[in-house]
Formats: C-alpha cells, sequence, structure tokens
C-alpha cells in the first residue's frame, strides 16, 4: 500500500477537534487547561462549554488534583497541557491522586518530543513516555497524525481508567483515514514486508513509511507497523511481524531509555530473540531549532531509518 498525503496538519488540532465531539456526545466530559487554550486547540470546548470548562492558570499540580477529585464525582476530565509540565512537573500528582486509585483522568500533553522545534531544551520532554508507562494501570497512547489523534481523543473518552495521550506541535503529513477504527492496544500494519519490521509511534510513522519507499528501491522488503498504544502493546501483531522479518528497527520520538524500543526489546526476549535496533534520541537533551534540523541532529528521521535498517539485516 502506498502513502501520500495532500495536507499538512498539527495533531495538536486533531486534539482540540476529537474533544470537542466527544464533549458532545458525553455531557459529563470537562476539561482543565494549565494557562495553553490556544497552544493545546481547547479554544472549541471552551466557547461550547464554557461551564464545563476550567481554566487553572500556572497550576498544574493544582489541575491533576481538580481533576482526580471531578473524576471521583462521576466526572470524565480531560487535563491539557505542555507534554513537559503534564509528567515532570506533576509526576507526584499522577503518580498518587490518579494512577494509585485508577481514576478516570485523560492526561493530554501537546508539545512533545523534539518537534516543538525553537522554544528549545527545557521545553521539550524525550522522557515522558517511560515516566507513564511505568504507572500501574496507565495507559500511554501517542497517535501519527491529526486524524489519529481525533480518534484517538474520542475513543479514550470511552474508555474507562486513566490515560496519557502524547501529540505534538508541528504541521505533518496527513496520512490515515478520517474514518479508520481505533482500537487501544491494538497497533496497525501499515506497508506489508518480508526483510525487516520497522515499529514506530507518533510523528515517527511518517518517516517510517517515507523510509519503506527509500528501501523498496535498494531492494529491501521493510514491513512497517504503527503502534499508537504503547502501553499496552500490541504483543500478538509485533511477535507475529518479526517471525516472519526476524529483525526489527524500532523509531520513537524519545529518549532511547524507557520508550517503545525498550518495550519491544523486553517483549523479544521473553518470547522470539532477533536482532533490534534503535531509532531514538541517545540520552540526551535537545536544544532550540526546527524541527526537521533537530530531528536529523539527534538521528530521528527518515535517513536514520534506513540506516538503522541496513545495520540490522547485516546481524540478521
Amino acid at each position: 500500500m502506498k502513502f501520500r498525503y495532500t495536507d499538512k496538519k498539527d495533531t495538536r488540532s486533531g486534539f482540540g477537534d476529537g474533544l470537542l465531539e466527544a464533549a458532545k456526545k458525553n455531557p459529563n466530559i470537562v476539561a482543565l487547561c494549565a494557562d495553553l487554550t490556544g497552544s493545546l486547540k481547547m479554544n472549541d470546548f471552551e466557547k461550547n462549554f464554557p461551564e464545563r470548562f476550567f481554566q487553572v492558570g500556572i497550576a498544574e499540580a493544582n489541575m491533576i488534583g481538580m481533576a482526580a477529585g471531578l473524576a471521583t464525582a462521576g466526572k470524565i476530565p480531560f487535563t491539557g497541557t505542555f507534554a513537559n509540565f503534564s509528567t515532570s512537573r506533576v509526576y507526584d500528582q499522577i503518580r498518587q491522586s490518579v494512577a494509585y486509585s485508577g481514576k478516570n483522568v485523560k492526561i493530554c500533553a501537546s508539545h512533545a518530543g523534539l518537534t516543538l522545534g525553537e522554544d528549545g531544551a527545557t521545553h521539550q520532554v524525550l522522557e515522558d513516555i517511560g515516566m507513564m508507562k511505568m504507572l500501574p494501570g496507565m495507559t500511554v497512547i501517542c497517535p501519527c497524525d491529526y486524524n489519529e489523534t481525533k480518534i484517538a481523543t474520542m475513543a479514550i473518552a470511552e474508555f474507562d481508567g486513566p490515560v496519557y495521550l502524547r501529540f505534538g506541535r508541528p504541521s505533518w503529513p496527513v496520512f490515515t483515514k478520517e474514518d479508520e477504527k481505533f482500537e487501544i492496544g491494538k497497533g496497525k500494519l501499515m506497508i506489508e514486508g518480508n526483510d525487516v519490521t520497522i515499529v514506530a509511534t507518533g510523528h515517527l510513522v511518517w518517516e517510517a513509511i517515507e523510509a519503506q519507499a527509500i528501501l523498496e528501491e535498494k531492494g529491501i522488503s521493510a514491513e512497517v507497523i504503527n503502534i499508537h498504544t504503547i502501553k499496552p502493546l500490541d504483543d500478538e501483531l509485533i511477535l507475529k511481524s518479526v517471525e516472519k522479518t526476524g529483525c526489527v528497527v524500532s523509531a520513537e520520538e524519545h529518549n532511547i531509555f524507557g520508550g517503545l524500543g525498550e518495550s519491544i526489546a523486553r517483549l523479544l526476549i521473553k518470547n522470539h530473540p532477533v536482532p533490534q535496533e534503535f531509532v531514538a534520541v541517545n540520552d540526551s537533551f535537545g536544544e532550540s531549532a526546527t524541527p526537521m534540523e533537530l530531528m536529523k541532529k539527534y538521528g530521528i528521521d527518515k535517513t536514520n531509518i534506513v540506516e538503522k535498517v541496513e545495520k540490522v539485516l547485516k546481524r540478521k
């Protein structure tokens, strides 16, 4: 299957649009924001449901506590701020008030990874997937484009339990269908192949698709899997693919420690050990530059995926 895109839209807009649609269907959905309503694209929710919107200001820990209280009262709270402030700044509150008691809180995190770009290292978060997936009972989702982010947002509104939804700032190719089914915990086989499995998440799904086209020209048949749900991982889909191809490359906009790649490695070592290479930021903070400049410098673009595929094939 050939993937093309005719439009670019930021995934945070997918969140904003999905939140509005979900709220129209369910009056128990409420939203809280930490002074970043425009950046999180929550304006339309606030406009349409002002009585269900809480602007808490720059008080992220208080926001999580309020969300836990609203969940206790039967509401379905969606919190919104940057990924860095959604995790590192409020980890204790999430652990104690949300995860420990299994509260039905949706922690929605924009500007994740390197691709928020010029805001620099203090706002870029590359360890959040690891932090959140280590919390017992926490579901972790990282959609790949606008459409998938929209349907993921709507899906978590119907899911009972704490969720971390991770998305980004930049305009990105829209290549999935508007009406695609989104099932939490089930990945998507994007392109079939026989020589190597590429498992990607978030923005890097598109990079993996572009890498597959380059590899095809080199005579290499790559299978591409979109893992939008990092926890729980779709063990069955990944194992079925690597049993066929015999090697895997994981690709993510995250630190090499604690992310998708480590989850895949744990799965493989327990069930079907094969050579694996990692496309991820190598134990580093970011810096200020454009998204594409950062992806290239920190080794997480399509060129790096191609290089790691060629490397892992030599280890088969």
